[in-house]
């Protein structure tokens, strides 16, 4: 123990064997991801810290609700309820890191199907000889355009008889 512990300790009159000992769980760190770029460690690395934060939180709460019943000052009370503010807002934060990553996982489901664009990688000279080469090769298939007033048949027979 530390001087101002032991002279504490002799003014309360209160003997080292006389105090209760504290088991502290010490929990190791998460290790961060080796690749950061993947979007699932850096989620799974957030949401470990997100509920190592929270349990941390509870912790505290606990042991300022202990010491505001023990002392019933004011000030602890309201300790304890900015402690209980604080870890509502990360447990916010965990549940707006699930939404975000099943937004992320959506993305690449959503993008289009057909791709109407395209990239033409050459000269300029190049592009003309292939789009007059496109041209010949459409005026050889003679697409027509039928328009609605061909399709009638009834006006055509009507003139034949």
């Amino acid at each position: 123990m530390g001087k101002l512990e032991d002279r504490v300790n002799e003014i309360l009159n209160i003997a080292e064997e006389q105090l209760p000992e504290k088991k502290v769980e010490v929990k190791p760190p998460v290790v961060a991801p080796k690749n950061s770029k993947e979007a699932d460690a850096d989620y799974d690395y957030s949401r470990d810290n997100f509920y190592n934060l929270i349990e941390r939180g509870q912790d505290a709460i606990d042991g300022i609700l202990n010491l505001a019943k023990e002392s019933e000052h004011p000030r602890t009370y309201e300790v304890a309820g900015g402690l209980i503010k604080n870890v509502g807002e990360v447990i916010e934060k965990l549940t707006d890191l699930q939404l975000k990553m099943k937004e992320l996982k959506k993305v690449p489901k959503s993008g289009p199907n057909n791709v109407t664009n395209a990239l033409f990688v050459g000269s300029s000279k190049e592009l003309q000889n292939l789009l007059k080469k496109s041209k010949i090769e459409n005026e050889n298939t003679e697409s027509k355009i039928i328009t609605p007033e061909e399709t009638d048949v009834s006006d055509k027979w009507s003139k034949i008889h």
